[in-house]
């Protein structure tokens, strides 16, 4: 079922939006992740732990769920639908894991943050946790750097499902049904 084209478009503005934003967001907390690690500075360190809390669930949650939901309506309500092309299920796939993932992420960040908050953190207090908030931020920045690619160049391929609806579409073309017609028969 295709959305009214000014419903598609508020749609879509809502999903690039969501999906640009939740970039964005993601590679500033890569600066505060970086700036921690590496800031000389207590005061400074500190600052960017607390910083990167709130930003990551004020932030960087609800954009991850906004992108998530908005992708759906849009795959739902276009002609590319969910099930149809391979990029759309790679997409979904790496949306659905790095919101399971940023949750998960979140511990870790709520844990140094409340460290932070109560000490001074010294070069060497929760290093590896430290390290770990760079790596995840960084690995975020990649995997929405893909998610962004595969919305720009759309990489061929249909599935299985894609293909019987396209089979179904030529015929009902072929016959003098319309594409709604038949679209409506198979929902």
């Amino acid at each position: 079922m295709a959305m009214p084209s000014g419903l598609r478009k508020v749609a879509l503005t809502a999903h690039v939006a969501s999906s640009v934003g939740w970039l964005g967001s993601v590679t500033a907390f890569l600066a505060l992740a970086i700036g921690g690690l590496t800031g000389e500075d207590a005061q400074r360190v500190r600052g960017a732990y607390l910083a990167m809390e709130v930003t990551g669930w004020y932030v960087i949650v609800p954009l991850a769920f906004a992108s998530l939901l908005t992708g759906l309506v849009q795959s739902l309500g276009t002609p590319w639908g969910l099930l149809r092309h391979y990029w759309v299920l790679a997409k979904l796939a790496l949306t659905v894991v790095a919101t399971f993932l940023l949750l998960l992420h979140m511990q870790v960040v709520d844990h140094v943050a409340d460290t932070a908050a109560r000490t001074s953190l010294s070069g060497s207090d929760l290093d590896g946790m430290r390290v770990q908030l760079v790596l995840d931020a960084a690995a975020a920045v990649v995997v929405l750097l893909a998610n962004t690619a595969l919305s720009i160049y759309k990489p061929r391929g249909i599935t299985r499902y894609g293909w019987r609806v396209q089979q179904t579409q030529r015929a009902s073309r072929a016959d003098g049904v319309s594409v709604d017609t038949a679209a409506a028969a198979q929902a």
